[in-house]
């Protein structure tokens, strides 16, 4: 890693510590027992039952990427459509090798089934950084706190990526993060193309800003429990892209739709895609992010791996000229540098920092 790469990844921003959840549901085992910081009392619960649920919509990548052929075009309309109306897509044939999925399961799994102190001596966070073992977003002695562990490891581009931090144990989790990141990302960008595409943007214009971006590799750790609890606060990532890969058959996140909160139920073998703030941002407003948030199963623990794609850190977050009318820009421009270091800097809270954004009469 270079010097300038070192220099920019402690400059991005960290965040406050916090106690180490997975420990604490241990210690904890009924709601009278969790400290008021981690409580919801008035969590909102209203929720579609899973009978009369709204399904997100299916992309098939092998399909879409059929160049020329009818049915490419019918799904490149249907990405289009799922990415302006829900924000959210599952992604089946995606091409990401089974193999290369079922190792980073692995390799989480092996991480955290370690104890505290392994993990810890490993990967802690180290302070003015969000890399490591510990948590993010937390930037007050006074806010709530999600109920979840996390490991974050910046993956691309290579000078931002320090491979020191990450976990030697198990000692296949280098070689699988390196490989699953690599895969996950060429998906990423594919889609990108795709979608830039759809707003009739030249070939690699959308993706000439993701090409050398940043990618974010976060783990989640949710320990089961019985109390009102969030895994993750409602948010929308405030990124480009994300692709969600679901390590275990336990239901938890959910999106607001509609003023509801609807359950995401993975696909097997799919992986689950949104839309972010910054590509909300880049396309003006034709493609929404979408708030989203976990909760806590009272039976099991749930784990996930959620890789983020953001623009290369020269570049400017703003809406692109092409798709911009006059006198209808509708967010403000800002180095990409700067908005990464205000979104670790930011609490999760709604749709706030992208509000942040917009270009007020």
């Amino acid at each position: 890693m270079g010097e300038e790469g070192k220099q920019r990844r402690t400059q991005l921003g960290g965040s406050l510590p916090v106690p180490n959840v997975q420990s604490l549901a241990a210690s904890c085992t009924s709601p009278s027992t969790v400290p008021d910081r981690y409580l919801r009392p008035d969590l909102d619960g209203h929720v579609v039952v899973h009978g009369d649920a709204e399904q997100l919509p299916v992309i098939d990548l092998a399909v879409l990427l059929g160049e020329g052929r009818p049915s490419s075009r019918d799904e490149a309309a249907k990405l289009r459509s799922a990415c302006e109306d829900w924000g959210f897509f599952q992604l089946v044939n995606h091409g990401v090798g089974e193999e290369a999925v079922e190792s980073m399961k692995a390799a989480m799994e092996g991480f955290f089934s370690q104890p505290l102190e392994e993990k810890m001596g490993s990967s802690e966070q180290r302070a003015g950084s969000i890399e490591g073992y510990g948590q993010a977003f937390v930037v007050s002695d006074e806010q709530k706190l999600d109920w979840g562990d996390m490991l974050f490891f910046y993956a691309q581009p290579p000078d931002l990526k320090n491979t020191r931090l990450w976990p030697s144990h198990p000692p296949t989790f280098r070689s699988a993060l390196e490989k699953y990141s690599m895969e996950v990302k060429k998906v990423a960008l594919s889609l990108l193309r795709q979608l830039g595409g759809e707003l009739g943007l030249e070939a690699e214009e959308l993706t000439g800003l993701f090409q050398e971006g940043v990618q974010g590799v976060r783990m989640n750790y949710y320990p089961h429990h019985t109390g009102r609890l969030l895994g993750i606060s409602p948010h929308s990532d405030a990124v480009g892209l994300t692709l969600l890969l679901q390590v275990n058959p336990v239901q938890g996140l959910q999106i607001r739709r509609a003023g509801r909160w609807i359950p995401v139920c993975p696909m097997p073998g799919a992986l689950v895609v949104n839309v972010g703030d910054v590509l909300q941002i880049l396309s003006n407003g034709q493609y929404k992010s979408i708030e989203h948030r976990v909760i806590i199963n009272a039976e099991k623990e749930r784990l996930s791996i959620a890789a983020f794609h953001s623009p290369n850190l020269d570049c400017l977050i703003g809406p692109l000229p092409e798709l911009v009318k006059e006198g209808e820009q509708r967010y403000n421009t800002l180095r990409s540098e700067d908005y990464a270091r205000l979104v670790i800097s930011s609490k999760l809270d709604g749709k706030n920092l992208l509000d942040s954004m917009k270009v007020r009469a």
